[in-house]
């Protein structure tokens, strides 16, 4: 049965019995609340290694590939983040769950390209990391558009959704963009850089309302302006959200989460009329 996570996310009721996943946590309390949740909301057994010995003999003692690894950033064994290294090097996602944290690690932590890092200092911690599992495992089922007239711009938001396990289109132009939309009728959220020359991001998301409304697709429009307008602009014209160029990576991720849960939400209640 469906029901909305502490988020707002909307958890399908769907298990993962047959997702390998590996924990790398060493506390006793937390290794028991973690099993215990993902276990009654997702149908998952983890893998619990409290050293940094068990997380290796776990994956090289295993012919079957790890899915995703959830890990503190120190480990009996590796108390210089030698495991979280560990995992990076053979290319398995990880979620870090961590108590330690300051602007320096976290830096450090993103430049690692992890998929997501959960803190351990409240309550609801085991809930949000659980909450990131269900979207690393369920987010391929998302198609999002980037449309950017730069490279550099492109390359770096795909990547960005790429790691969290997103299905990435990209278009160099508005022009572009459209006709990648006629063709793919599943991708669920759009996003657009302001300032492009044939087609600029005003007129691309008029376009994309005369065909499809936000509850079918959402539209997040970037720009790198100093102009504060253009956001009540984009809005205006049927944007649901706007990001000034520079933004983190958590942001970024956030907006993109809370938009695709919207769009979930609404196509739901829209099931049950």
């Amino acid at each position: 049965m469906a029901f909305l996570g502490i988020s707002g996310m909307q958890y399908s009721g769907e298990t993962f019995p047959n997702v390998r996943i590996l924990v790398g946590e060493d506390s006793n309390v937390f290794t028991s609340m973690i099993s215990a949740r993902m276990k009654e909301l997702l149908g998952i057994d983890v893998e619990i290694c409290r050293t940094f010995e068990d997380l290796q003999a776990a994956n090289e003692l295993s012919d079957d590939a790890v899915t995703l690894a959830i890990s503190n950033i120190n480990l009996p064994g590796a108390e210089n983040g030698e495991a979280l290294e560990y995992l990076v090097d053979l290319d398995v996602p990880v979620i870090v769950f961590t108590g330690t944290f300051q602007e320096q690690t976290r830096e450090k932590l993103l430049a690692q390209d992890i998929v997501d890092y959960i803190l351990k200092d409240n309550i609801f911690a085991v809930e949000m990391l659980c909450e990131s599992v269900y979207r690393f495992l369920t987010n391929h089922r998302h198609h999002v558009l980037i449309v950017d007239d730069s490279p550099t711009a492109r390359a770096l938001l795909s990547s960005r959704l790429k790691r969290y396990n997103f299905r990435v289109s990209t278009a160099d132009s508005g022009a572009k963009a459209l006709e990648i939309l006629k063709a793919n009728s599943d991708i669920g959220l759009v996003v657009t850089d302001y300032n492009m020359p044939d087609v600029d991001g005003f007129e691309l998301t008029r376009r994309i309302r005369g065909a499809r409304g936000s509850h079918e697709l959402r539209i997040i429009g970037v720009s790198s302006s100093t102009n504060r307008l253009l956001s009540a602009r984009f809005l205006k014209v049927g944007g649901n959200d706007f990001m000034l160029r520079p933004f983190i990576d958590e942001e970024f991720y956030c907006r993109v989460n809370q938009n695709l849960d919207t769009l979930v939400q609404i196509k739901a209640a829209n099931g049950r009329k």
